[in-house]
């Protein structure tokens, strides 16, 4: 049984009619750039969301840069965050002549440590950007405690979050700012790349809508600054607008595969072999990933593939180790936690439509795995 990591073409062939019909209205209206279909997705992401204001952008990635842009953050500037993510979370902070700040995660949610992030803040932090990996919340409320009488901006990176709740308020929507991708990938995804921003206050959101529209904003052609092209296309609007009402949905169906999964390794006692992700607590995760730890990941990983079972590994390099941020000092062993796990950790074929059956045998190969691995006597 071949099995993917992820697949969407049941999730196509479920909305194929009205995803048609949205192409089909975009291209009927001309309408390419910007325009209703933009706004009525951000209005609808927006209410969602409960979040007073919803940017849209070309991607993930922008909107990170977007959003410390709009805060004015750049050379001289320390921005804090884990070295335990994709690198475009880092990647902004340096594009903007800022400092990356890594600091270590705790060990079983993968997420920023708040006792470590509060030993690194200095007269020169800007801004805090936690992120909830996989799906999973950080822990907002200790890095609100740290931020509130100091300045400092929290920046949600909710790329994989998108649907988490944290006590009933939605990933994103907590923070100073909160930034989303609409990679293919993600749960929800568009035909391509996508992204946006959310604000709580108003100003700032101005400066990320003009910042997106090259400084011109609210009126075409007259610059109050230098900003970029970052727009959504409407296409990738209306796709995600057919897309939107089904994510808390499918939300809870990827929460229902996570507990299936953790059954099976229980029903066969693998619990000390493969070790799941732990949830923050008062959060509802979206999973975007299924992530579990296993000390011999790299032969469990092969061993899958070679049984055509979907897997990957998300990250195997931590960012405070990258070349591109040598200058920065950081040594083998500086942050562990965030070091072992990226040696442990090993992504599981995860999508709202993975059959039960589907599941069963990659918890059975992965038990065979171990078998395999038990001394003889």
């Amino acid at each position: 049984m071949n099995i993917p990591l992820l697949d969407l073409s049941d999730q196509y062939e479920a909305l194929a009619n009205d995803l048609e019909a949205a192409l089909a209205r975009v291209v009927q209206s001309q309408r390419f750039i910007g325009g209703p279909e933009v706004a009525a997705f951000e209005s609808e992401t927006a209410a969602m969301l409960g979040s007073p204001n919803a940017i849209a952008c070309a991607s993930g990635t922008d909107a990170l840069l977007l959003a410390l842009w709009a805060l004015g953050i750049g050379e001289g500037d320390e921005v804090i965050t884990t070295p335990f993510t994709f690198f475009a979370t880092a990647g902004a902070i340096a594009r903007l002549g800022a400092t990356p700040v890594f600091v270590d995660i705790i060990p079983d949610s993968f997420q920023i440590d708040p006792e470590a992030v509060e030993a690194a803040i200095t007269t020169r932090t800007r801004a805090i950007i936690p992120v909830h990996l996989f799906g999973v919340a950080c822990d907002l409320d200790a890095l609100s405690r740290l931020t509130e009488t100091r300045g400092i901006a929290i920046i949600e990176d909710a790329a994989q979050s998108m649907g988490s709740t944290l006590h009933g308020r939605q990933t994103g929507s907590i923070g100073d700012l909160g930034c989303f991708s609409f990679f293919p990938s993600k749960n929800l995804g568009a035909w391509g790349d996508g992204g946006l921003v959310t604000a709580r206050d108003s100003a700032v959101a101005d400066t990320v809508r003009s910042l997106r529209s090259h400084g011109a904003f609210p009126t075409k052609y007259f610059h109050d600054r230098v900003g970029t092209n970052s727009r959504l296309d409407a296409l990738q609007a209306a796709i995600l607008r057919v897309k939107l009402p089904h994510l808390l949905d499918w939300g809870a169906a990827r929460r229902q595969r996570v507990a299936r999964y953790q059954e099976l390794i229980q029903e066969r006692g693998l619990e000390n072999h493969v070790r799941f992700q732990s949830v923050t607590e008062g959060c509802v995760p979206a999973f975007h990933q299924c992530v579990v730890r296993v000390p011999q990941r790299d032969a469990l990983g092969q061993f899958l593939t070679e049984a055509g079972i979907g897997n990957a590994v998300y990250y195997p390099r931590p960012l405070h180790l990258q070349e591109c941020f040598a200058h920065l000092g950081y040594r083998v062993g500086q942050l562990p936690v965030a070091e072992q796990a990226c040696d442990e950790v090993l992504a599981l074929p995860i999508f709202p439509e993975l059959r039960d059956d589907q599941q069963q045998a990659v918890i059975d190969r992965i038990a065979a795995f171990f078998d395999a691995q038990a001394p003889t006597s």
